[in-house]
């Protein structure tokens, strides 16, 4: 966030009449003060209704976390005319209450089609997709090239050293990507300990993760996807394949050809009985 000096609202506006502690003093001439009295008036017009000049900050709150996906703080501060500090509280739940002109002033602003270019996002999709390229065999050197930055945030991003990354790097790095798959370097003995280095560390290769997918999922866990299943998992796939083929009308003893007989003929028939009717035996009572 980059801390910029905001010039002094208009003369005639209620931020300059009032004044604003530690940032500049009120104004006394006659459109700030007219302006501070018709401000003062609406508050007791407001009390004696019985319009509370507050509301609840769950729409701003909302739509500012909507915003903030394509928009930098430096962006929503100029766009809305609220302090960023003040936004960042809306934003984390901070305020139980918002005055209404706050809430229209952020309600008021419309999502970007693109996102802000100096905006961070996660860096989880970046940092694996540079990964993947280093088990291929790509040096840090050329990685930083190719995604115009330099070696040092290569490093930083590969390693998981932040958290974060500028969105245009990230397009950056997302526009290299399938160039430099389709590029692979030349075997040499640079490029053979570059790869023995990123798989010492459990990198995933770019096919792995052709196969797999969510590779900008910060939620989706590689290690838990290369678990090996234990039997009941095992077995329930199987459940579940069978099931699958006797509803697409096979016979039991078709379903076994499928499954090259990786179980016996009694199970099959058994899961498709059990699939048929269903009713499932009580394995209990059959041990017994």
């Amino acid at each position: 966030m980059t801390t910029a000096t905001k010039p002094r609202p208009a003369h005639g506006t209620t931020a300059r009449g009032y004044g604003s502690p530690g940032r500049w003093p009120r104004c006394n001439c006659t459109p700030c003060r007219k302006a501070r009295n018709r401000h003062q008036k609406q508050i007791r017009i407001n009390r004696e209704l019985g319009r509370s000049p507050f509301t609840s900050p769950a729409k701003a709150q909302a739509h500012l976390r909507l915003l903030h996906e394509t928009m930098s703080w430096d962006s929503l501060e100029a766009a809305t005319g609220v302090w960023f500090s003040n936004l960042v509280a809306i934003y984390n739940g901070d305020r139980t209450k918002i005055r209404h002109e706050t809430e229209a002033k952020i309600l008021a602003v419309a999502a970007p089609a693109k996102g802000d270019p100096g905006q961070y996002v996660d860096v989880t999709g970046s940092m694996r997709r540079l990964q993947a390229l280093s088990v291929m065999g790509h040096s840090y050197a050329t990685l930083s090239t190719a995604a115009a930055t330099s070696p040092n945030r290569i490093m930083s991003i590969i390693n998981g050293r932040q958290p974060t990354v500028r969105r245009t790097l990230a397009e950056r790095i997302a526009a290299v990507y399938p160039q430099l798959i389709a590029a692979p370097p030349a075997p040499t003995k640079h490029t053979t300990r570059t790869q023995n280095v990123a798989r010492s560390k459990g990198w995933r290769d770019p096919q792995w993760w052709e196969d797999y997918g969510h590779i900008d999922d910060p939620d989706f866990d590689p290690d838990s996807a290369d678990r090996v299943l234990n039997f009941h998992e095992r077995a329930q796939l199987r459940r579940e394949e069978i099931e699958h083929l006797a509803w697409c009308g096979h016979e039991p003893e078709q379903i076994l050809a499928r499954l090259n007989g990786e179980v016996s003929i009694s199970t099959v028939r058994q899961i498709v009985q059990e699939w048929r009717t269903g009713v499932k035996r009580d394995r209990k009572q059959v041990a017994a």
